[in-house]
């Protein structure tokens, strides 16, 4: 399933002009995917419709799906009925995602509207919700997952819950979704705002890096920045990560030669199959570069996260590429440079024979 990037926008927090430049910079570095959210709107039927409308059409000309986040409350204030989703499909929505969940019977036969809107279930809790859904018979093809988002530090998900509510979903096939929090964003659909992500743990890394990570899972389809506004760098940066592959930044500390440089960045590496507790291995690297001199570097202890070369002294090792995983010393290998630090917890997904990739950090 192809992979993609989204933003969210709260137009009744905001300003219509801003939210058209914001969506036109995102779009022109890949985004593909909106966030709307209707829990807060106040005003009547028609002025609901132009305003959204008027949005979700700008949007469908750049390119984007939009999902509008709904609650039951919002039919009673709109004065519109499950049972005929006509206003959604009338403003231009793709489809709507269900803040609340009824009985799977309901949401099963949601998923035939004639409209052809795509039903978003909430994929925030650990139960035999989809299940349910499914056993209705539900129409597959129109039906999404999303993760929640948390405006209140301490109050995300652990990754451990996040994992097993994910893999619900992801087992059945179904395109899954989770938040990513903006270090700048200023504001999303409530009064408290500490960011808007999915997992605790994101709460304060840089957007890149809890991109990274979601789609490193193997869990996640689509990641969407839950605050509102990304920075151009925050945007530019997500929009520059690997979907399909862990592409690590590598820190140096000192002047690399062009050999370690072209090692690290110009190759495709893969861990070896038969794994090792102490380092991640890359080994095709000593073959193509074996004849190449790589002289013995001062400093040959190691942490977590050095990436590591064999130097003149390892033989038939020379110039393999290895991230060290465990504390260790060989003077047999040079240290290169580090997995850039808030990145080192992706080391875990690196499995045997996992594809990856390394930059230099400039």
């Amino acid at each position: 399933m192809k992979r993609r990037l989204g933003v969210s926008i709260y137009p009744d927090h905001s300003d219509y002009e801003k939210d058209i430049a914001y969506l036109k910079k995102a779009a022109d570095l890949g985004f593909s995917r909106i966030f709307m959210s209707m829990l807060e709107v106040t005003e009547g039927k028609d002025v609901v419709a132009e305003k959204f409308g008027k949005i979700i059409k700008e949007a469908k000309n750049m390119g984007y799906e939009t999902i509008l986040d709904i609650a039951p409350s919002i039919f009673d204030d709109l004065g519109i009925s499950y049972d005929d989703l006509s206003f959604f499909a009338e403003i231009g929505a793709d489809g709507i995602r269900l803040d609340e969940s009824f009985n799977g019977s309901k949401e099963a036969m949601l998923s035939y509207n004639e409209y052809g809107l795509i039903i978003e279930l909430n994929m925030s809790n650990d139960v035999a919700y989809l299940d349910s859904i499914l056993s209705y018979q539900a129409n597959r093809p129109f039906l999404y997952g999303c993760h929640n988002f948390y405006p209140q530090d301490g109050s995300a998900l652990p990754l451990d819950f996040f994992e097993s509510c994910s893999k619900r979903f992801k087992k059945e096939g179904i395109r899954t979704a989770a938040f990513v929090s903006s270090q700048v964003g200023t504001y999303g659909p409530w009064n408290v705002n500490d960011g808007l992500p999915t997992l605790e743990m994101h709460r304060n890394l840089p957007l890149a890096t809890q991109t990274k990570h979601l789609f490193a899972t193997g869990l996640i389809d689509d990641v969407i920045i839950g605050n509102a506004y990304a920075s151009d760098e925050e945007l530019e940066a997500m929009a520059a990560v690997n979907r399909y592959q862990l592409e690590f930044d590598v820190v140096v500390d000192r002047e690399i030669s062009d050999l370690e440089r072209t090692i690290i960045e110009d190759n495709q590496h893969v861990r070896r199959g038969d794994i090792t507790k102490q380092m991640i291995r890359s080994t095709w690297v000593r073959v193509k570069y074996g004849k190449e001199a790589n002289p013995v570097i001062p400093g040959h202890d190691f942490k977590r996260g050095d990436v590591l070369l064999g130097n003149d002294d390892f033989g038939k090792y020379k110039n393999e590429l290895q991230i060290a995983l465990e504390d260790h010393s060989d003077n047999r290998k040079n240290i290169v440079g580090h997995i850039a630090p808030e990145e080192v917890m992706l080391l875990d997904y690196v499995l045997p024979w996992s594809k990856f990739k390394l930059k230099v950090r400039s």
